[in-house]
């Protein structure tokens, strides 16, 4: 189940009936080819612990899927008490081997990654038996129900969702993240109408430059070429992506569908993109250069990366500085009455009672994997711990920081082994030298952040 908070997240118009492994058909994951080591877990926050189901009352149930739910919560415990959160509910038991790889990688990116057009984590905690996600309430719901009212949106308005999205990407390829699941379903709307790139759950880390990676995953009608015949993705498979969404945006059809998801495959591989007369010539072009079924000519993959994007004339009138800091005005703002208000939400579930059930408890195994599953996001934790004592301070300005301390860690802490890793940080065991206590630390590369 995605993080997109919308009441059919896998739907495809020609699919309907659900796979083994609990999405539809279109949806598919294969890593043949690829490490079946578990993913570690980082960012493993002092603190994480704090958070627990009792401290969220459950408001709304916003999703549901094969693994668990989505509800709206209100935080009744302090210091963020009130706020509304999208609380996002996983069984362990319904867990695949590799769905429990790909949760833990979810989580792990959420937490490092920050930026105003990505969805942001809060918190993760565990109980015996279920995985909970605390992330922000976006009250717009996802572009796929606008577009499936709107049935297609001008260009001004492609453009503006085009452009953030492009920066929300660029962001998680320079951190090495390819995201692999680039549709409509997985684009929410914050309440002023910006977008939030949510879902991370195919996403792949550490794929810098010339790495590639071979799964077969995704949702077909947006897979690149490449992806496909499986010849090795890098990043330029989301800019293929983007192509996707670009054209369906624009016209309210899929540029390459079969009756069958084979004949989707075949039309990927070598059908001729047909274009449709209306759209702009600066459209047509831009939507070229992104269908390239050579990866290496596609745009968005040379030396300049997102300049080359920047630079294309259907993007000559967006201010790029304003639009990162949010200062452009969306083309819709939700209409939002109530903070609680779930207007943009599937009736079929905002009906329902919530009601988060006893999870079944997992195989001892399978608990073990989530070890340091838990996190407090950075800014919760400040607004919780009091400043440091005076004889702390020193005059050096990073010493006035709360919580900072210039002594050596090596001072009071004694290193262990790597307990994680993510593609600019390592996390370590690490044992408080004063009182024998164990704890994890994470080791962050300035040069990569």
């Amino acid at each position: 189940m995605p993080l997109a908070l919308n009441a059919d997240p896998w739907r495809r118009m020609e699919l309907a009936h659900e796979t083994e492994a609990g999405s539809t058909e279109d949806m598919l994951v294969d890593d043949q080819g690829e490490s079946e080591n578990e993913v570690e877990i980082t960012n493993v926050t002092k603190g994480g612990e704090k958070a627990d189901p009792s401290h969220f009352e459950l408001l709304k149930v916003l999703g549901q899927g094969s693994f668990g739910k989505v509800f709206l919560v209100r935080k009744i415990t302090a210091p963020d008490a009130g706020t509304l959160y999208a609380m996002k509910v996983l069984k362990k038991a319904t867990l695949k081997v590799r769905d429990r790889q790909r949760t833990k990688m979810e989580r792990d990116i959420l937490a490092d990654v920050n930026h105003p057009f990505i969805v942001r984590l809060h918190y993760a905690f565990q109980t015996e038996g279920k995985l909970y996600l605390i992330l922000e309430f976006l009250r717009g719901g996802d572009l796929f129900t606008r577009l499936s009212k709107e049935v297609m949106f001008t260009e001004q308005d492609v453009k503006f969702y085009l452009a953030e999205l492009a920066l929300a990407l660029n962001h998680l390829h320079g951190l090495g993240i390819i995201y692999r699941d680039l549709k409509p379903e997985n684009i929410l709307l914050d309440t002023e109408g910006h977008i939030k790139l949510t879902d991370f759950g195919l996403s792949k880390e550490s794929i810098f430059d010339e790495n590639k990676t071979y799964s077969f995953c995704g949702t077909v009608e947006y897979m690149a070429p490449e992806v496909i015949n499986r010849k090795g993705h890098g990043t330029p498979a989301d800019w293929w992506s983007y192509g996707v969404l670009m054209f369906e945006m624009l016209t309210g059809a899929l540029p390459f569908q079969g009756a069958n998801r084979k004949e989707t495959m075949t039309q990927i591989l070598k059908a001729k993109l047909g274009m449709p007369p209306f759209l702009s010539p600066e459209a047509q072009s831009l939507l070229r250069a992104l269908f390239k079924r050579n990866p290496s000519n596609r745009l968005g993959s040379g030396l300049q990366g997102i300049e080359e994007m920047k630079k294309h004339p259907f993007f000559s009138t967006i201010n790029w500085v304003k639009l990162l800091s949010r200062q452009i005005q969306p083309p819709f703002k939700p209409a939002v009455v109530q903070t609680d208000d779930v207007f943009y939400f599937d009736k079929e579930f905002t009906a329902k009672t919530p009601k988060d059930s006893p999870g079944i408890p997992p195989s001892a195994t399978a608990h073990e994997l989530f070890r340091g599953f838990s996190f407090i996001a950075p800014a919760l934790l400040e607004s919780e711990s009091p400043p440091p004592p005076d004889h702390v301070l020193n005059d050096n300005n990073l010493a006035k920081l709360p919580g900072v301390k210039t002594t050596p860690f090596t001072d009071d802490y004694e290193l262990k082994e790597v307990i994680g890793s993510g593609s600019y940080s390592i996390c370590k065991r690490c044992i408080h030298k004063a009182s024998g206590h164990s704890y994890a630390v994470k080791i962050m590369d300035k040069d990569k952040r």
